[in-house]
């Protein structure tokens, strides 16, 4: 049996939460992410309130009628945000280089699969249904440098590393998407 990739831009998302809750319990509460019921609870809260935001856009991936993975972004609002790990990225970048950067470019919230999905060139899927029509190729995500994985993934996906925390540090690396105007102008890491 194939799988299925739909795209949802609003409303119709919320269908689905129940679905969501369980792909993101099944890829984050392992390690090395380690999280919790209460952060998967969190991340279906985000996620009713990123639904309101400009851009939103989701891609559900199901085999059959099972939801086996997914990916939600939406477009980052000016003045850029102060919460999460919102400053660790403009720290990383700068003030100028996060507003022509970051602003108005689609921002890649979550991307999750679950752990039989993983491996199968789905998550890759999921990534370019969300970002394809990004403004002027203009997207960008955050990730942590715990998961090595998931750093060399988006790395094999296209992407630039657009911020270099240090190698043993613990801190989230900025990435621009492959279409991104920017990426040539990102630091190589040292």
């Amino acid at each position: 049996m194939g799988r299925d990739i739909r795209v949802l831009r609003g409303q119709d998302l919320r269908a689905h939460f129940a679905a969501l809750h369980s792909v993101y319990m099944d890829a984050f509460c392992a390690p090395p992410w380690n999280e919790d019921e209460e952060r998967a609870v969190e991340f279906v809260g985000r996620l009713a309130e990123g639904m309101r935001r400009p851009g939103f856009i989701a891609a559900l991936a199901f085999a059959g009628s099972e939801l086996t993975g997914f990916a939600t972004a939406w477009t980052t609002r000016a003045p850029f945000p102060t919460d999460r790990c919102y400053p660790q990225a403009a720290a990383g970048l700068g003030a100028e280089r996060t507003v022509s950067w970051l602003c108005g470019a689609r921002e890649i919230d979550e991307l999750a699969v679950r752990p039989a999905a993983q491996g199968t060139g789905l998550a890759g899927e999921l990534l370019t249904a969300v970002t394809e029509d990004a403004p002027e190729g203009r997207s960008w995500l955050l990730t942590s440098v715990r998961s090595p994985r998931a750093v060399a993934f988006y790395r094999r996906q296209g992407w630039t590393q657009a911020t270099h925390p240090s190698p043993e540090g613990t801190g989230i690396v900025v990435f621009l998407g492959p279409r991104h105007p920017a990426r040539t102008l990102a630091a190589p890491p040292l």
